[in-house]
């Protein structure tokens, strides 16, 4: 584990998996983790990647894992997007990662920050400035993206509510162990994991919902970057409908997407792993 420091001043703790005879990698996948876990829980991903030829890196979150801040809060809409590049630069630094293609792998409320800074470089595109934070990367993989919380109207309420009267307050994000897969040994690790929270303020919560209707709304169909979006069709803990929208609204040469309907949230963790492994596998070794 090795430790960065955010531009607001806040530890940010991140680590690599490489194994010995990957000095020749094919590049290096970056994984951003979800809503209250860390990224100690992408050992098994991280180790099939290795295993397919891949360098990988991830970091915790700032308010997740043994990363900085309040648990589960954002100081600003921007702050996760500026400590990813914050990684990123450091990946690029790091001649032990060498070089070849950067790919960004986000889960849950991290597919949609990796969806959310991917879709910054479409601002060149349309004649616009590019943001700050903004990095070029070369390939995004979404699995079970939070494009959608499925929240209902009176959630809507109390959100709005809670984002004008206690915005950085912290409460419970409402989402249970059993949702995230089916395997009960997943389950039992997740509650047992001393660094896994059930916290969320308003100010994150606003930035999901508001995130994920611009990606499906207004960024999917001028979509620029090669995708692979893999989601689950039993997801209790955001909408499946989301990840659909956004697949039927953007360019289908550039976005290979598919929905495993058996499954739940964590469909690298579920007991039909092995298929979407595979599905992973071969877009790697299609586009890379």
């Amino acid at each position: 584990m090795r430790t960065l420091k955010t531009d607001d001043g806040l530890p940010l703790h991140w680590r690599q998996w490489s194994k010995p005879g990957l000095e020749r990698a094919r590049g290096t996948v970056l994984i951003v983790h979800g809503l209250g876990e860390h990224i100690g829980r992408y050992e098994a991903l991280a180790a099939r990647l290795n295993r397919w030829g891949w360098h990988v890196v991830g970091h915790d979150q700032r308010g997740h894992g043994a990363s900085g801040g309040p648990r589960g809060d954002i100081a600003d809409p921007d702050c996760l997007l500026r400590d990813l590049a914050l990684v990123i630069d450091e990946v690029r630094a790091d001649a032990g990662l060498g070089g070849g293609p950067l790919l960004l792998l986000g889960h849950s409320m991290g597919g949609l920050l990796a969806a959310r800074f991917v879709a910054g470089g479409l601002a060149a595109h349309s004649g616009g400035p590019l943001p700050a934070w903004f990095r070029p990367v070369d390939g995004l993989v979404l699995s079970s993206p939070a494009l959608d919380p499925g929240m209902s109207g009176w959630q809507r309420l109390q959100l709005a509510l809670g984002v004008a009267l206690a915005p950085h307050l912290a409460v419970g994000n409402g989402l249970k162990p059993a949702w995230i897969a089916r395997d009960p040994a997943v389950v039992a690790a997740y509650q047992r994991d001393p660094l896994v929270h059930d916290r969320i303020t308003p100010s994150l919560a606003r930035l999901i919902v508001d995130a994920g209707r611009q990606l499906r709304q207004q960024d999917a169909p001028h979509w620029l970057m090669p995708t692979l979006l893999l989601w689950a069709g039993r997801d209790r803990c955001v909408a499946p409908a989301g990840s659909a929208e956004f697949a039927a609204a953007a360019p289908s040469a550039l976005v290979r997407a598919h929905c495993f309907d058996a499954l739940f949230h964590e469909i690298f963790n579920e007991p039909e792993r092995e298929q979407v492994f595979a599905r992973l596998q071969a877009w790697l070794g299609d586009r890379f």
